[in-house]
């Protein structure tokens, strides 16, 4: 019988070792295209194009790979070390600070094969954005290997008990004790309960620990609208207007370098130029005639009728009221790039919140960006209105 238990124990931590060896090599081997996905694709594609940064297109044979693992861990630092290669990036692409990432050697390495691959199998082809793919492949991959625990030591404690009341049978028989009566219904029931104490308490522990994870995760996801892609009253391609047309994202969004909402463009902007282009590639002119009757245009007569009718868009995103957030502060003065947050608009047909918008998120980009105070005519200006009203208030107080 004790032969038996050895075994059983054996088979068992064997399938954990494994269990474990699996998910360490799972782990060992990040995955490039999901890193480069979910960490790339805000400002750079693999080609020849520019989004924020340039196009990576065969990266990997125009500087060394040590020299790109620490680019992109931290790029700042090797400008501020004058490294010639670093400086002379940084000035090409208007001095726009790169975001330093915190991965691993291994996992920039995989990135960097990712870029490889891509470049030589297709040179032109623009990666779509799924910011979510290398958490999702991670979570994946965690959960499963908490199943699998979980499943072999449920199996492994059934096991045990099962050994045991064996064990214990064969020392009732050397010692003449009778088999106890099977009662069955309710009162069966109980007698389980109370003869398998332990196990209901292993599987409540389980079933709390899990519960409360899945829990956690939902609660964390509360008012989180990542890939939020609503309908609107009209159909607009950014794709089209952005990627193909070149349209500044700032030429309709014009708020965005003077005041804190970067606001919806009036159907009057739109009237710019399909007061002349009645027909799209795509739609014809059915979504160009919803615009011609919001803003009350006569097509035939050229002119206005005076009959408007409001467009009811879909607000994408939406920050908390307790959240400041100052576009014209981040645009003009910091100089951040749309894309930075609100990814390649260029390529969606359709728009959608690409970044999560969420405070840790903020804070983070925070972290790596530093701010130019020096020389920055917008802080000169805030340090000169806070000495005025400093000396203001001292004065006012002396008087009082």
């Amino acid at each position: 019988m004790l032969r038996y238990v050895y075994r059983i124990l054996t088979i068992n931590a064997l399938v954990l070792s494994l269990i474990v060896i699996f998910q360490t090599s799972a782990q060992a081997q990040p995955n490039g295209e999901a890193l480069f996905k979910a960490n790339c694709t805000a400002c750079h594609v693999v080609g020849d194009d520019v989004v924020v940064g340039p196009g990576l297109k065969n990266v990997h044979t125009k500087y060394k790979e040590d020299w790109l693992i620490k680019w992109i861990k931290n790029s700042q630092a090797m400008v501020k070390a004058g490294d010639p290669q670093a400086v002379k990036v940084y000035e090409q692409f208007n001095k726009v600070a790169m975001t330093s990432f915190n991965l691993s050697d291994d996992e920039i390495k995989s990135i960097i094969g990712y870029i490889k691959t891509t470049s030589e199998a297709a040179p032109a082809v623009a990666t779509t954005p799924e910011v979510a793919a290398g958490s999702e492949a991670k979570d994946g991959g965690s959960s499963l290997t908490l199943i699998l625990v979980t499943l072999t030591l449920i199996i492994l404690f059934v096991i045990l008990n099962r050994v045991q009341k064996g064990l214990q049978r064969v020392i009732n028989d050397r010692n003449g004790i009778p088999e106890p009566v099977k009662l069955k219904g309710k009162a069966g029931v109980k007698v389980w309960i109370r003869g398998n104490k332990k196990l209901i308490a292993f599987l409540f522990i389980v079933v709390s620990v899990v519960g409360s994870v899945a829990g956690w995760k939902a609660l964390a996801g509360i008012g989180i609208n990542q890939n939020y892609a609503p309908d609107q009253p009209i159909k607009f391609s950014h794709q089209l207007h952005v990627g193909q047309n070149k349209i500044d994202c700032r030429y309709c969004h014009s708020g965005a370098e003077k005041s804190k909402n970067a606001g919806i463009p009036s159907p009057n902007l739109c009237m710019n130029c399909h007061k002349y282009v009645k027909k799209g590639p795509k739609y014809g002119t059915e979504e160009i005639s919803k615009i011609y009757e919001a803003i009350g245009w006569d097509v035939d007569a050229q002119q206005y009728t005076g009959k408007t009718k409001p467009i009811k868009w879909v607000r994408v995103h939406n920050l908390p009221e307790l959240a400041y957030f100052n576009h014209s502060q981040h645009v003009t003065v910091g100089g951040v790039a749309c894309e930075t947050c609100h990814g390649p608009v260029g390529e969606m047909e359709v728009m959608k919140q690409f970044s999560p918008l969420t405070m840790g998120w903020c804070i983070q980009c925070h972290r790596d960006t530093p701010v130019k105070m020096e020389g920055n005519g917008y802080y000169n200006a805030v340090h000169e209105n806070i000495k005025k009203n400093t000396v203001l208030m001292r004065s006012l107080q002396l008087k009082n």
